[in-house]
């Protein structure tokens, strides 16, 4: 196994505006809507490129996700983009009613999420969206690791009818995954093979996940690394096709411990395959001001804890 390289440090959220910008390109019934924030949320392209397709909204978010359903009850494919704390917390009821409950095609696009938003501090900072979102029903929940990855799956939503919630990052991290990638919807990733231990990865702590995963080998342990951008539909069959070869689990996410990627995985295993698992995800609590690599070793979301998790999960196991 040769230690992960990544070629250059790339913002998710650029990935996000440029899958944008080409899925317009190709689609004209593509519309953007932006809640004051536009180049924050990487849709100035896209407004630069299509000035009548783009509608500035303001700090009204609930206002932003009203629009959006209007259009898609109109033929449109709506992006709504703000915040992923704005644009889920604030505006859950017409999240909840307005698109999931009369399924509307809108695309609600989460930049700024997790504890990675760094200096902004905990008012601008969500750990919960996750578990909010996944959690109503007809809503499919995407959480892809890297820019690439993050522009595939922009361009992908299009070509799905329905709801879906996209979430995506601020800072420069590594980008990793292959330049013009296919992006299925649903489909978990194998990123590296193991047979004693299984690390679930998403978002942001796919690339840490991997960084765990060489240092398990170097200790004679082998640990297979699964992306799982989509939380929402899970791919069951992939997940319990991993687990009954490695018998233990990590889950690794930038969100709390409650209601994210681990809890989804927990389901899954208790009732189909029980065994150790192990969670690598912020505690009960709200975020801080700080510089994202330092907030995520402050709230153990790095590769050292992913890397003790797993020996932790390889040691329950063999009890």
């Amino acid at each position: 196994m040769r230690e992960i390289q990544f070629t250059e440090k790339k913002e998710c959220r650029a990935g996000f505006g440029e899958g944008l910008l080409e899925a317009a390109t190709r689609n004209e019934n593509i519309v953007a809507l932006c809640a004051d924030l536009t180049g924050s949320v990487k849709m100035d392209a896209f407004a630069k490129a299509f000035p009548e397709r783009f509608f500035q909204t303001g700090i009204a978010e609930a206002n932003m996700i009203g629009m959006a359903a209007g259009f898609a009850l109109s033929g449109k494919i709506p992006y709504a983009g703000s915040f992923a704390n704005f644009c889920t917390t604030r505006v859950l009821d017409q999240i909840r009613m307005l698109v999931a409950y009369s399924e509307t095609n809108v695309k609600i696009c989460g930049s700024h999420a997790g504890i990675t938003t760094g200096e902004d501090g905990a008012t601008h900072q969500v750990m919960e969206d996750i578990g909010f979102m996944k959690t109503i029903p007809n809503m499919v929940v995407i959480n892809p690791c890297d820019f690439n990855q993050t522009k595939a799956a922009t361009m992908a939503i299009a070509d799905y009818k329905g709801p879906v919630y996209l979430r995506f990052g601020r800072p420069k991290m590594p980008n990793f995954t292959p330049e013009n990638q296919a992006f299925e919807i649903g489909k978990a990733l194998l990123m590296q093979e193991g047979t004693d231990v299984t690390i679930f990865a998403t978002g942001h702590l796919v690339y840490p996940s991997l960084e765990a995963a060489y240092m398990l080998y170097q200790k004679g342990v082998s640990a297979e690394v699964i992306n799982i951008h989509t939380i929402k539909p899970l791919d069951i069959k992939a997940i319990l096709h991993s687990v009954q070869k490695t018998k233990c689990v990590v889950t690794a996410e930038e969100h709390l411990i409650n209601s994210g990627l681990g809890d989804s995985i927990a389901q899954v295993l208790v009732r189909n395959f029980p065994c150790p698992q192990e969670y690598v995800a912020m505690d009960d609590r709200f975020g801080l001001s700080g510089k994202p690599e330092e907030l995520l070793t402050y709230f153990h979301l790095d590769k050292e804890h992913i890397f003790h998790a797993a020996l932790k999960a390889i040691q329950r196991k063999n009890q």
